[in-house]
Parts: C-alpha cells; sequence; structure tokens
C-alpha cells in the first residue's frame, strides 16, 4: 500500500482489494492540478460521462489529523470544469468557513497545521441513495443515518444499533476486520438496495467516553435512595480504607518493639498516624460541599482492630494511650461517614437516616445514596476497585439504570 496517499484514498484502496463494493474512483493530488496533469482524470471521466454527475471528495494529506467533516466533499459535473471547481471550493471553504474548526483542531486536538494548496481530491461517481455511517463503539456497532435522496420527504438523522439490513451490520464487521483497525464507515444505500462502501476513517486513537467509562467502570448490586428524582450524580470521592489503615499501626508497633534494646516508652510516632489520618479526613470534608466515600474498608476489620489495640499490652500506660486514641478514631470516622451525601459500600453499611436526612428541604436536590454490593462479593468487588485505580480526590459518577441496578464510574 502506497504510505504517501492520503489516508481517505489508501484505505478506501485497501478495501476494494479486500472485495468490497466500493465504487470506481481515482485520486488526484495536488501537484497534478498545480501542473496541469489530467490525463488520469479525464480517462476516468470520459468512463463515467453516463453518470453527468460525481463525487469530489477533500483528500489532503494531513487530513486523518482532523475530525471527519472537517474538509468538505462537493457534488460536480463529471467534467474537468466541475472537478476544478469543486477543489476550488474545498480550498476556499478551508480558508473562510471552515477556518475557525481548523483553528480549534489545531489548539485543543494539537491537529497539525495545513498548507491548504495541498488539497488532493477522490472523484468517484455520484449514487443516489441513503448515507449511512457505521462504527463500532466500545461493544456494540453503531448506525448513523445521515441523509435520504430516494424520498421527497426527508427525515432526521437518527441512530441505531439495528440497520435497516443486517447484511450492513456483518459487512462493517468484515470491513473492520480485513483493516485491522477500528473505523468509521461510510455507505451510500443505493436504489437498488446495494451496499455501497465510500469511505473508512481509522478512529482508533479517537478516545470514546464510553469505552473509557467501561474501562474504568464497575457494576454494583443495589442503591438506596429516598428520593429517585435522579439517576446518575457525580462527586468527588474519598476512598477509605480502614483495614490498609490498621496494618500501618500494627507494622509501627511491630518496628519499635522487635528487636527494640530497652523498653518503649514513647508512641508519639504512633499516634501521630492516627491523628494525621483524622486530619485528612477532616480537611477532605472542608474542601468538597458534597462528596462521595467508597468504602473498601470501613468498620470490618475486627480482627485487625483488636490487635492493634492490644498490641502493647505488656506496657500498660502506651497501649491505653492507643486504646485511646483508636477508639476516638472511630468517633471521628463516624462523624466524617454523616457528612458524605453518597456511600459506596458492601451491603452491610447502611446510613441511619433521621427525617431531617431523609425529607429535608437539603435532600431534594442532593438526597442521601447509599450504593452497594452485596457482602459474598467483598474481595472480588474491592479487588475490581483497586484494579481500576480509584483513589482519594478522583471524580467518580454514578449512572443507576432502569431496573436500579448502579454503576460507578472513575471519570
Amino acid at each position: 500500500m502506497n504510505k504517501s496517499l492520503p489516508e481517505k484514498a489508501r484505505v478506501l484502496e485497501q478495501i476494494r482489494k479486500g472485495g468490497f463494493e466500493v465504487p470506481d474512483f481515482i485520486f488526484v493530488p495536488a501537484s497534478d492540478f498545480a501542473n496541469e496533469n489530467f490525463a488520469e482524470l479525464e480517462a476516468f471521466l470520459k468512463n463515467h460521462r453516463e453518470s453527468f454527475k460525481v463525487i469530489a471528495r477533500s483528500a489532503h494529506p494531513q487530513e486523518e489529523f482532523y475530525k471527519g467533516g472537517t474538509f468538505d466533499s462537493l457534488e460536480t459535473y463529471a467534467d474537468l470544469s466541475g472537478i476544478k471547481y469543486a477543489r476550488k471550493r474545498m480550498v476556499t471553504f478551508a480558508e473562510t468557513s471552515k477556518k475557525l474548526a481548523i483553528r480549534r483542531q489545531q489548539k485543543f486536538n494539537n491537529a497539525p497545521e495545513v498548507a491548504i494548496e495541498e488539497m488532493g481530491v477522490i472523484v468517484m461517481p455520484f449514487i443516489s441513495g441513503s448515507s449511512v455511517m457505521a462504527k463500532m463503539l466500545w461493544d456494540h456497532w453503531e448506525f448513523g443515518y445521515c441523509r435520504d435522496r430516494l424520498h421527497k420527504i426527508q427525515s432526521e438523522p437518527y441512530i441505531t444499533r439495528t440497520p435497516h439490513d443486517r447484511k450492513l451490520l456483518e459487512i462493517s464487521q468484515k470491513i473492520q476486520d480485513h483493516l485491522g483497525f477500528p473505523c468509521e464507515i461510510e455507505f451510500i444505500i443505493s436504489e437498488d438496495g446495494k451496499i455501497h462502501v465510500v469511505q473508512a476513517k481509522d478512529i482508533g486513537s479517537i478516545d470514546i467516553l464510553e469505552k473509557k467509562e467501561g474501562e474504568r467502570s464497575i457494576t454494583l448490586d443495589g442503591v438506596r435512595r429516598i428520593r429517585k428524582r435522579r439517576n446518575y450524580r457525580e462527586r468527588p470521592v474519598y476512598v477509605m480504607d480502614n483495614k490498609n489503615f490498621y496494618l500501618k499501626i500494627i507494622n509501627r508497633c511491630e518496628d519499635m518493639t522487635i528487636g527494640a534494646d530497652c523498653e518503649l516508652t514513647d508512641i508519639s510516632d504512633i499516634l501521630d498516624l492516627v491523628s494525621a489520618y483524622e486530619a485528612e479526613l477532616e480537611t477532605f470534608a472542608l474542601r468538597h460541599q458534597r462528596f462521595c466515600i467508597l468504602g473498601l474498608s470501613i468498620h470490618d476489620p475486627e480482627e485487625l482492630f483488636q490487635i492493634a489495640n492490644h498490641y502493647l499490652d505488656e506496657t500498660p500506660d502506651l497501649q491505653e494511650k492507643l486504646s485511646r486514641a483508636l477508639h476516638s478514631n472511630l468517633y471521628k470516622i463516624d462523624i466524617f461517614l454523616s457528612e458524605a451525601d453518597t456511600l459506596v459500600a458492601k451491603d452491610k453499611f447502611r446510613v441511619n437516616l433521621c427525617g431531617h436526612d431523609a425529607y429535608g428541604i437539603d435532600t431534594v436536590r442532593n438526597p442521601l445514596w447509599t450504593v452497594y454490593w452485596t457482602t459474598h462479593k467483598h474481595e472480588a468487588v474491592v479487588k475490581e476497585f483497586r484494579r481500576i485505580g480509584f483513589k482519594t480526590g478522583d471524580s467518580v459518577g454514578i449512572d443507576v439504570n432502569n431496573a436500579g441496578c448502579p454503576t460507578v464510574i472513575r471519570l
């Protein structure tokens, strides 16, 4: 495959060689327009005089780095003057009506600078019919019906997962398999029902939100809400992992006692760990008016809590200080939990609601949500949250479907 060709021409040629129904076409580079080298183009047009009309599609060498539709395609007469006119219009549009779109993509999408005079053109016979755009979004194909030339009464563009002809789905999948990369494919469905492939664009590098959400989300088992007016919310999240916290305390106790030459007399470093944790909770609560707590581990590491409380039993005075600090810490954690309007945790944990919490005016716009997973799935769900990489300070989205099943998304 000739890599010097613009993507649009290169991919179309690849599809044609794969045996798919591609209309006859020719690529005319900018150099042919500059040098008036039109022998091949005129021979092509001579073979398609019966069409009277052709489609001239933009084919700039750097067009692949821009959104589809940035550069224009035009219907024109099937003669040399018509092609020259169409290309001139493409260049003019790029310098006028499309100039802002091009500059915005250069600024926000890092699209490269373009020399408009390098505009090439793909020419193919005009086919009267319906235009359909097909692309795979994550795990499903989507078909966008753009316009219908077959009927006098035009319908609005619409998107569906179910094409009018199952062959469209099969052909789309075969083309993508043949090309070896995710692509957006444009078809023309002619009046006799034949499916013509007229364009394809590599979309493998384009960030698809649904795919990202799918890779960074986990579906849980239920949600408890008093008010059900909305099914989606976003919140900054605090990831609570008290199992990890108690392990830090135990490890610090071990470091200070095992192998020590003298009796332990000072546990200020351990108490500082507790104080730092409490300060972290308070700082987070004061930074965010509304927030979510993801409870990977809240009050359930009871064994670790007991080990931490009694690790210093051989030094009763120090053990009493640590025990007092850890019990006070439980109280501080409960205070922090009560300030969140969204709790994501296993089914064992529920928010005890008073009247104001459940029905007060403050809950009209922001009711309390408890999103949960069943207890028997706890280890697997926590492992999945860790794999996705939820961390304190992230923004999370919670989407509740029609069946009341919530999906938590790391945004």
